[in-house]
């Protein structure tokens, strides 16, 4: 796995690009819970987004561990 990425001369760390993946994603997860109105069966709507955040942060990590090394 590589830790640092390389984007146009500048070193950046791979985890910050992850998190900026996951974050769109969760974005657009919310966005989606909140339209169909699941959000009434969540007993804490932040921490549920959270952990939406933290799961998809986890996915996106072991996805591109898998196909990018």
């Amino acid at each position: 796995m590589r830790y640092e990425i390389d984007i146009y001369g500048v070193l950046a760390p791979a985890l910050l690009l992850w998190l900026v993946v996951a974050y769109a994603l969760s974005a657009l997860l919310r966005r989606s819970v909140r339209k169909t109105g699941l959000y009434c069966l969540v007993w804490h709507p932040a921490l549920f987004d959270l952990a939406l955040f933290v799961c998809l942060l986890g996915g996106v990590v072991y996805l591109s561990s898998e196909y990018l090394s």
